[in-house]
């Protein structure tokens, strides 16, 4: 077997669990670094009386499956067509408005959880989750390629020999990416206040846990607490002075705009981030830098505003 011969397919879920058989003509996403669990749970002991020592034999129980991989963030060169992740981030707990030729906005909620089914080939096997829900990390670093990383766990099914289909990929794989750099990302802003940038992460924090029960096996999200992280060339504290910031447990709008061009830029939006306490200093090529962290919060009465990512 070759680790090289792989293909990850994705399609939304219209029951919970109810694998919707997705296609590699129409649902094939273009993933790197796919690392899978293919057998979590729990083991039960038989621990029954014997009249010798040796060990005691087990049942394997609340069996799931988790994922992980990465994908390239970048628009689809359309702006307002759907995306291919975006049943996956519609499974994080996501939710999607398309705005036809205009823009695709994603945004946390706290309403119906969707799920989602993933097929994962590896040279002649196949892995199957249904009723799949996650969470996911947006990163991005100074000449880097940005990308998603999600955190799938799914229902749990035995492996089967398939043979792996023939893939669409289309503008996943035509659409070059964007690195990150000063032209390609021309917006990072805290408070209004632009600020030069080494490395970002956005954490969606959602919490996946595997629920078993006698009627009732699903895979839910219980909670989420969005969290960021970010690193950035120390600037005079009559610029941006984080101390005094984290001090007055103040808040301020920060705006990440990665990509230049129709359909190809991405803005990730969070109206109230407020910053942590610092905790030091690090020496980059001689230059002061800070590592910083935070938590986007929400602004409305009803919550959910918290953060947002607009592909235009």
């Amino acid at each position: 077997m070759f680790m090289r011969l792989q293909a990850l397919l994705v399609k939304a879920e219209v029951t919970y669990g109810t694998d919707p058989v997705p296609t590699g003509a129409a649902n094939a996403i273009l993933a790197q670094n796919v690392k899978i669990s293919p057998m979590k749970g729990s083991d039960v002991k038989r621990d029954y009386d014997r009249p010798y020592f040796s060990a005691a034999p087990t049942i394997p129980v609340g069996l799931h499956m988790s994922i992980s991989f990465e994908i390239e963030l970048k628009g689809n060169g359309a702006a307002g067509t759907a995306l291919a992740f975006g049943p996956l981030l519609r499974a994080c707990k996501w939710a999607q408005v398309l705005v036809a030729s205009t823009s695709v906005t994603y945004t946390p909620h706290s309403g119906t959880q969707e799920s989602c089914t993933i097929y994962w080939y590896l040279d002649g096997q196949l892995y199957k989750l249904v009723g799949v829900r996650g969470t996911f990390t947006y990163k991005l670093n100074a000449l880097g390629i940005p990308v998603l990383a999600f955190e799938m766990t799914g229902l749990w099914a035995a492996p089967s020999t398939v043979a792996i289909p023939t893939v669409t990929l289309g503008t996943q794989l035509s659409q070059i990416p964007q690195v990150a750099s000063s032209a390609n990302t021309p917006t990072f802003t805290y408070g209004g206040t632009a600020l030069i940038l080494r490395s970002f992460e956005f954490n969606a924090g959602a919490e996946v846990k595997p629920r078993f029960l006698v009627g009732k096996e699903e895979i839910i999200i219980t909670n989420a607490e969005e969290s960021i992280k970010f690193t950035i060339e120390t600037p005079p504290l009559a610029t941006f002075n984080p101390i005094a910031v984290a001090a007055a447990a103040s808040t301020a709008a920060m705006v990440l705009v990665h990509g230049t061009g129709a359909g190809k830029i991405c803005t990730l939006n969070m109206p109230a981030v407020q910053i942590a306490r610092p905790e030091g200093f690090d020496d980059q090529d001689g230059i002061v830098e800070m590592a910083l962290t935070g938590m986007p919060l929400p602004v409305a009465a009803a919550g959910n505003d918290q953060a947002s990512l607009v592909f235009t």
